[in-house]
């Protein structure tokens, strides 16, 4: 017996019908057939969540956790020696830390003085 195979048309056909919800389509065709309209269901809009302005909180403990893990580095390289090669490196990135870890602590200063401005 020949194998029947799918034409490019009837593979997307077939693969659209086995993706549906059976149930909700038997529902749908008897209020179709019970009332004569096409009843849509209510679909249940998902709630939008405002995320906390914590971020920047989590940026500044973040930037602490960091410098503390380049000086712990530069005291390991220099334990082995090496602390000459990794000193001016490190030393940099920590004041790059700091710097920006200053400029979120003068942004929040701010927004503090706004905030108790307006109350």
């Amino acid at each position: 017996m020949k194998e029947s195979k799918l034409t490019n048309f009837q593979q997307p056909h077939i693969m659209d019908t086995m993706k549906r919800d059976l149930e909700k389509e038997k529902r749908r065709l008897q209020n179709i057939f019970a009332t004569g309209k096409d009843k849509e269901e209510r679909k249940k809009v998902p709630h939008v969540r405002q995320e906390d302005p914590a971020p920047e909180l989590d940026r500044f403990d973040e930037l602490v956790k960091e410098i503390q893990d380049r000086k712990e580095f530069l005291a390991a390289m220099e334990a082995l020696g090496q602390g000459r090669q990794y000193r001016s490196i490190i030393l940099a990135e920590i004041s790059q830390k700091l710097r920006e870890m200053e400029d979120i602590d003068r942004r929040r200063s701010k927004e503090l003085r706004k905030a108790l401005a307006t109350t």
